[in-house]
């Protein structure tokens, strides 16, 4: 793939959008959803298809690889003692907090976490809040961009807590308060109870319903798994006018045994691998680049893809429309070219797709 200096520019990155494709709700019916299909690579042509008929797009024998990761309702709002509103958004995977977990002297546990915390006048070092079913928040450091180092304190069950009292954290494009439909259509058919603790969906992933998994498994295409726990850094900006020197946020990742057999037989046997979503590919990819290959792996990736960068795993993509000038942009475009992918974006806006995490998809092959 021909690079150019202009693929390391953060305004080769900008589209025009009409405010009116930012989808705010999900489509009606969970999977009615439109798929635009591009080739990854030769001449640019672009189908115009129904995400129900992706069996029928897909290459043959193809194994999919889809993040397992729940949201939580890691949104809390709360009162400070001047009477002041405060919110507080846990950035921290879930599993990580309760690890970390200690007992008080009252019953209670706490554990040190990474939150953004925000409210209308400044915040202290020191100053605690309460959010209800037993959770409390005090702060310990101060970083960028409202982030904070927190001592995080609960009683009994902390995902079950965060569930009593928190709201989905809906992405900042979406101009409305969380509602109780978006309890579950923020949620992927096949997140994982035992999963839970990412901040956004991996939205690729919503608009896959159980009939459509059977057509999928019925056609002989393979499916499995990974976690990514999506972090709030996945809607940050990038603010370098020379893409190269952004650094990306770390994401906590998970990679059982069976996906890693899984892709190394599909490698054998030489069939595509096709990530669910740009977190499961980060997944891939940075599994690869810090170990050589896929294999199991529990921890960290701050992998940032960008045009240059190479591809390890995955030969095909499926994936929502992103932001203009977003780290996720930029790694599409690695993928697939960044003006064939802006073509392509072009043209998905002159037919109407709605964009973002409630819009419409994409499948690259």
């Amino acid at each position: 793939m021909h690079i150019e200096e202009a693929d390391f520019l953060l305004q080769s990155y900008r589209f025009d959008l009409p405010q009116e494709q930012v989808a705010q709700f999900p489509p009606e019916e969970r999977g009615g959803s439109r798929l635009l299909v591009m080739p990854r690579n030769g001449e640019l042509t672009l189908r115009h298809e129904n995400f129900c008929d992706l069996p029928d797009c897909l290459p043959e024998g193809a194994l999919l690889i889809a993040n397992n990761s729940r949201v939580l309702q890691a949104r809390l709002l709360g009162t400070r003692s001047t009477g002041g509103k405060v919110e507080f958004l846990l950035l921290t995977p879930l599993p990580l907090v309760i690890e970390r977990a200690r007992a008080d002297k009252n019953g209670g546990l706490y554990a040190e976490a990474e939150g953004l915390v925000r409210s209308g006048g400044s915040i202290r070092e020191g100053e605690s809040f309460g959010f209800g079913a037993g959770i409390g928040v005090t702060v310990l450091e101060s970083g960028p961009f409202g982030q904070r180092r927190v001592r995080l304190s609960w009683t009994g069950d902390l995902a079950a807590a965060f569930a009593a009292t928190g709201h989905i954290p809906l992405p900042p494009y979406i101009k409305r308060p969380d509602a109780e439909d978006d309890l579950s259509r923020y949620q992927t058919v096949y997140s994982r109870q035992d999963k839970t603790g990412s901040v956004a969906a991996p939205t690729a992933g919503l608009h896959f319903t159980p009939p459509l998994r059977e057509r999928l498994a019925a056609k002989g295409f393979e499916w499995a798994e990974v976690t990514l726990y999506v972090g709030y850094g996945t809607f940050s900006p990038v603010r370098s006018s020379d893409i190269r020197s952004h650094r990306m946020h770390r994401e906590y990742i998970e990679v059982p045994e069976a996906t890693a057999l899984a892709i190394a037989r599909a490698r054998e046997e030489k069939r595509p691998v096709i990530a669910v979503g740009t977190t499961s590919l980060r997944t891939l990819e940075g599994v690869a680049e810090l170990c050589g290959r896929v294999q199991p792996y529990t921890g960290w990736t701050d992998i940032f893809l960008y045009p240059g960068r190479p591809f390890r795993v995955a030969d095909g993509l499926v994936t929502n429309f992103h932001l203009p000038e977003s780290s996720l942009l930029m790694l599409v475009s690695a993928f697939a070219g960044r003006k064939r992918v802006l073509d392509a974006y072009a043209e998905a806006i002159a037919n109407n797709y709605r964009f973002f995490s409630y819009g419409d998809a994409m499948l690259i092959r």
